[in-house]
């Protein structure tokens, strides 16, 4: 049924999972909302998903916290360095009018501090650029970054008291 529906080959499904042990339980994502003097807010165009731009991120390693997996994936996608300073939401994706996907994804959204470093892209990214609200790129990675969650990420930077938001 997910090799149909998601246009996969039924044994590429078969392997996808059969990798997985244990119980079943969401993985982690992490994504910065990084701005600059200016008011603008960083983004990546990231190299897997066609050159589309999202707010840099990545999965939650093992050994680290999220607020360091957060620092660590700005800092490999863009280079720059930054540090979390407040959590401003938890959303499920799959509540989040994202693409199907084969397993269960809880993303966290993490207003972050500018420290420092210079844009370098990565293996990962083909270009790193810093955009006002009113001119976020409309070739967006919609798997990872929704319009509504960088308006979000906007309200949190201009109000820090706002309160985390989750579903």
């Amino acid at each position: 049924m997910m090799a149909r529906r998601g246009g996969s080959e039924p044994a590429e499904i078969e392997a996808l999972f059969s990798e997985q042990a244990g119980y079943a339980t969401p993985k982690i994502g992490v994504r910065g909302a990084v701005f600059d003097s200016a008011g603008r807010i960083l983004m990546v165009r990231e190299i897997l998903d066609q050159h589309r731009w999202t707010l840099p991120g990545g999965w939650a390693e093992v050994n680290q916290t999220p607020s360091q997996s957060v620092e660590r994936e700005v800092f490999e996608e863009s280079g720059y360095r930054v540090r979390a300073r407040k959590l401003a939401a938890v959303w499920d994706r799959a509540r989040q009018a994202h693409p199907p996907a084969p397993f269960s994804v809880v993303r966290l959204f993490f207003i972050c501090e500018l420290v420092g470093g210079s844009p370098t892209t990565s293996s990962e990214t083909s270009e790193i650029g810093w955009f006002d609200e009113a001119a976020i790129p409309e070739d967006l990675s919609l798997g990872r970054t929704q319009p509504r969650h960088i308006a979000r990420m906007f309200a949190h930077w201009r109000e820090p008291g706002l309160p985390t938001e989750f579903d």
